[in-house]
C-alpha cells in the first residue's frame, strides 16, 4: 500500500502532466465547416475562435439567418471537436478519471 506521501507526489505529478496537456493543446487549431464549405471556422485548444471565413457565395442570396446559422453551426463543431480531443487526451492521463480541467 503507498503511503499518503506518495499518494501526494503521484497528484502532483499527474496535475503537472495535465497542465503541460493543457498547454499543448491550447496551441492546437480545430476547424469545422458548414453549408459544404461555405463558412469554415477555426478555434484553439481552449475552444476559443481564432478564424472565420466566408465565402462570397454564401452571400449571394442575401439570406442572413441563413448566413447567421451556418457560422453557428461550423463554430459549435470546431469547438466540440476540440473539446472532445482535449477529453479524450485527458482521459489517457487520468485513466479514465472525470477530473475538470
Amino acid at each position: 500500500m503507498k503511503s499518503f506521501g506518495d499518494m501526494v507526489k503521484q497528484a502532483q505529478k499527474v496535475q503537472r502532466q495535465m497542465a503541460e496537456l493543457q498547454e499543448q493543446l491550447a496551441g492546437k487549431r480545430f476547424e469545422a465547416s458548414a453549408g459544404g464549405g461555405l463558412v469554415k471556422a477555426v478555434v484553439d485548444g481552449k475552444q476559443m475562435l481564432k478564424e472565420i471565413s466566408i465565402s462570397p457565395e454564401a452571400l449571394a442570396d442575401g439570406d442572413v439567418s441563413l448566413l447567421e446559422d451556418l457560422v453557428i453551426t461550423a463554430v459549435g463543431e470546431a469547438q466540440r471537436t476540440s473539446e472532445s480531443e482535449m477529453s479524450e487526451a485527458m482521459g489517457k492521463l487520468t485513466g479514465g478519471l472525470q477530473l475538470p480541467f
